[in-house]
């Protein structure tokens, strides 16, 4: 592992596939997520091989706490190349310096385009609908590590999880204002709108702090 940059002693090509994932205290939490996530993503049209699967998982059990040694808190990256070669890299964790509803959004619109090209989104868009959320996904679309968290946790809430391809363009072109909208990210957790928040984004995004907190307690 490097400093945000693919190790040398990797022979990989230019990153088709970029993952970026947090870390807690030299851990990844949602590892299991994460990894799901992982075997259901396409490069190139093609599912990543099981080897490619194998040797992720292999450096996750056993380079991950050396690799992460001076990125404990940081995010680590995996980068696969046209060829289905990849290299992990760890790096230091930025915070989002804008969480408007502007900004989020932008960022989801980005992870629409990965996932018509991956079928994994990193980063999806939520908003509260009557009594439970609709999220910028396409119906057959799989989550991310994270989104599938937040699926989880609505399903222990008793809250419906609507599928809404139309949603990102809805909250782009203005004919939807959200009461409470935030972004799931695998980078950078559950972040509510700055402008667009209330009760039950905070209540989401305090699951995520929770479970920073016990990694870090490990």
């Amino acid at each position: 592992m490097a400093d945000g940059k693919i190790p040398e002693e990797f022979e990989v090509g230019t990153p088709v596939l970029v993952c970026r994932w947090r870390l807690q205290d030299g851990t990844l939490p949602l590892e299991n997520r994460h990894m799901r996530a992982l075997g259901r993503r396409h490069v190139l049209g093609k599912k990543l091989s099981r080897q490619l699967l194998a040797w992720a998982k292999q450096h996750l059990e056993w380079t991950l706490e050396d690799g992460t040694h001076d990125h404990p808190d940081g995010v680590l990256m995996l980068m696969v190349d046209a060829e289905g070669r990849a290299a992990m890299a760890c790096g230091d964790y930025e915070p989002l310096p804008d969480a408007t509803l502007a900004t989020l959004l932008a960022r989801a619109e980005q992870g629409s385009t990965e996932a018509s090209e991956t079928d994994v989104a990193p980063e999806t868009i939520w908003v509260s609908r009557g009594r439970g959320l609709a999220v910028g996904m396409a119906p057959g679309e799989h989550p991310s590590g994270t989104a599938s968290l937040v699926e989880d946790l609505a399903k222990t809430l008793g809250m419906p999880v609507e599928r809404d391809p139309q949603l990102i363009a809805r909250l782009a072109d203005g004919s939807l204002r959200p009461t409470e909208a935030f972004l799931v990210s695998d980078e950078h957790g559950i972040v509510p709108a700055t402008d667009a928040s209330g009760a039950l984004a905070q209540k989401f995004a305090g699951g995520w702090d929770r479970l920073l907190t016990r990694a870090r307690r490990r």
